[in-house]
């Protein structure tokens, strides 16, 4: 196709609505660039054309609370105003310590811990698959994750893998130690069975494999970047949207925050110089997505917190902003 025939895409998230077979939606990115504000408002908007809508933070820090001006927790929670729109905030990382405490008391909490440490993110791929268990038996249209800082984001992929070295280790330890732990805990009376703990990891194992499978159908998943005119940004939106493609999950949609706009008379040298920069990193982000649906949102002067802000913001996802002149 030639230049004069090529059509940018829509700069808009409105394909993302119109793909009624979604049913994981990932929203991701570098730290402090508006992530949480973004997936809030993708998630009022899936709630105009879907049945039921859960929206997950993942991020430890969690922001939906503070978004929506209404407490959350790790049941989903209907938001104020809404039939269909729920919201949950859930710690990853805290179902390994949990499946510690509920343990045997003794030798299966060695284990445990063992296991816990020996593998780097082991932690990390347990919490996410009893996450994904939990939630992959609710009935809902689609979910839609906020997610934690790119690192984090990037680990979560892994997890298939992690998990395979996890039963590998449980493995090893189960045959050098399986017998002597059983004589030592049936001699302080303690139940020590690893047989447990392995058909747990097998269970969370199936789990993983299985959704993994659904985040690499395009049909079923997509991952939305967001990310603000910055280099740094535009760095790991780059190393995010690679390791992605790498990963065969799709991701076509950029969400570019923050962009100022200051009018033609403005005396701002500031606002004028940062405009200029801004623009120079929009244009590479232009060039290097060509392909992908570049959702252009603008600084603004107030906070988009509480219901009614963010279906006003949530606004400009699907039609395109209109930049002051």
């Amino acid at each position: 196709m030639s230049d004069e025939e090529f059509q940018p895409l829509e700069p808009s998230l409105q394909n993302v609505l119109d793909q009624k077979t979604l049913q994981w939606i990932f929203v991701g990115g570098k730290g402090g660039v508006g992530k949480t504000t973004t997936s809030c408002s993708l998630a009022i908007q899936m709630a105009s054309v879907r049945e039921s809508v859960l929206l997950i933070s993942t991020d430890p820090a969690h922001n939906l609370s503070d978004a929506f001006g209404q407490k959350f927790s790790k049941d989903p929670t209907l938001v104020n105003t809404y039939d269909n729109l729920y919201c949950m905030e859930i710690d990853p990382t805290g179902s390994i310590q949990e499946m510690i405490e509920n343990s045997d008391a003794g030798a299966m909490n060695s284990i445990m811990q063992d296991l816990a440490f020996a593998i780097p993110g082991v932690d990390e791929a347990m919490g996410f698959a009893e996450v994904m268990k939990l939630i992959k038996n609710m009935k809902y249209s689609v979910i839609i994750f906020d997610t934690a800082p790119t690192g984090h984001t990037l680990r979560f992929l892994s997890f298939p893998t992690v998990l395979e070295k996890a039963l590998s280790k449980v493995s090893q330890l189960s045959g050098r130690f399986g017998p002597m732990i059983q004589q030592m805990s049936g001699m302080m009376g303690v139940n020590a069975d690893q047989e447990d703990m392995f058909s747990k990891l097998e269970g969370m194992r199936a789990v993983i494999n299985e959704v993994n499978a659904q985040f690499q159908d395009p049909k079923k998943t997509t991952f939305i970047c967001v990310c603000i005119p910055e280099f740094l940004s535009l760095y790991e939106t780059e190393r995010l949207i690679q390791e992605l493609t790498d990963d065969e999950i799709d991701t076509h949609n950029i969400v570019v925050n923050q962009l100022l706009y200051p009018p033609k008379d403005s005396t701002c040298q500031q606002c004028t110089v940062r405009h200029k920069m801004q623009n120079k990193y929009l244009v590479q982000i232009q060039d290097l997505y060509e392909d992908f649906h570049v959702v252009m949102l603008p600084m603004l002067t107030n906070e988009v917190r509480g219901v009614d802000n963010l279906k006003q913001f949530s606004q400009m996802l699907v039609k395109p902003f209109s930049k002051a002149q």
